[in-house]
Parts: structure tokens; C-alpha cells; sequence
């Protein structure tokens, strides 16, 4: 078995808090497609992408809920922890949920292999795209390609997902009781 979601597979629910203060699931997300992805305070990667992945969210707010996860060990960086979550979404605005995964058990049942990767579901809550937003997404790049855009347009236009699957770019997720560099050793590159 792949250790990262597999395409087609259904979307698997949740009971996490929230920076707002209340706690979500899958049910609370009703929009045709929903975007999970895991994120995190302090990555250069996800810094570098914030405000691409808030245009993205702004240009298809009409068909898609959008959901950060943040599953970072604390005690792997402290930054990533739930007050600096809060402070994050005051300071930015973000026009996603974000969520606080503290055991680490969402990422590990989606497979989170880095952050920012996304995950990209139907109105059936199945699969339809793994891996990346952008392709430059660390802070001080340009990106050229944009993946989670051309995902969500092909859907909304009808259509299969051309691309199901890319690489996620970014810092791998920072499992509790890890090096920082560590990585599940059934984790792998998707494509």
C-alpha cells in the first residue's frame, strides 16, 4: 500500500480544531470540491507560497473550500505550534481554515509527505489530484507552472484532471520525535 492517498480514494474525515475556535470535519465543508492541504508557520516553502495559494483560494472560493492542516511536531519547531497558528491567521487573513493536527494522525492517514502538499477532491470527496501547488513555491522564486490552479479549472470546466499527481515541493513534515529530516521510510516520490 502507497504510503500518500491514492487517487480515487475517498477524502478521510477528521475532528481538528481551528484558529476561529471551533473544531471541523469533513461535514462542515459542503462546496463541490474541497482542497486539503498540509501547511505549517515556518517553512520557507509554505512562506514563499502563501499568497499564491491565497489567489488560487480567492478565484475558486465559488466551487471549493479550502482547508490548511498543520501537523508539525512542536517540539520539532515551536514556531508551528497552535498560538502561532492563531497569530498567523490574524496577521495574514488567510482565506482558508486551518486546522492544528497536534498527534499527527490526519498526516499520516493522507500520507503528508511535505509542506505545503495538497490534495484536491471531487463532489464525491474522491481523490482527484495529489502533489503541488506551483513549481517554484520557496520564498525569493517565481513560479511558472501552477498545478492546483490548472487542477481546479479543468474541474470546474467539466473535465478530468489532466495532471492527476505531481511531487509536493517544500520541507517534509516534522514528525514528533524525529530528526527534522526525517521522513517514513514507506514514503516516497509520486510520480
Amino acid at each position: 500500500m502507497a504510503f500518500t492517498l491514492e487517487i480515487g480514494k475517498e477524502a478521510i474525515d477528521f475532528a481538528l480544531p481551528a484558529t476561529d475556535g471551533k473544531t471541523y470535519s469533513l461535514k462542515d465543508f459542503q462546496k463541490d470540491y474541497l482542497v486539503i492541504f498540509f501547511t505549517c508557520n515556518h517553512c520557507p516553502y509554505v512562506i514563499g507560497s502563501d499568497e499564491s495559494t491565497r489567489k488560487t483560494a480567492e478565484a475558486f472560493a465559488d466551487i471549493a473550500d479550502f482547508v490548511g492542516i498543520n501537523s508539525n511536531s512542536v517540539n520539532t519547531y515551536a514556531e508551528d505550534s497552535f498560538e502561532h497558528m492563531v497569530t498567523r491567521m490574524e496577521e495574514h487573513q488567510f482565506p482558508w481554515t486551518y486546522l492544528h493536527d497536534e498527534r499527527q494522525a490526519v498526516a499520516k492517514v493522507y500520507g503528508a509527505l511535505r509542506t505545503p502538499h495538497f490534495y484536491v477532491f471531487n463532489k464525491e470527496r474522491q481523490l482527484v489530484y495529489t502533489g503541488r501547488a506551483v513549481d517554484k513555491p520557496r520564498v525569493g522564486q517565481t513560479p511558472s507552472i501552477f498545478d492546483l490552479d490548472r487542477t481546479l479549472e479543468e474541474l470546474k470546466a467539466g473535465k478530468e484532471v489532466s495532471t492527476p499527481q505531481t511531487n509536493p515541493i517544500g520541507c517534509n513534515v516534522k514528525w514528533d520525535g524525529k530528526d527534522h529530516h526525517w521522513m517514513p521510510i514507506e514514503a516516497c516520490d509520486l510520480v
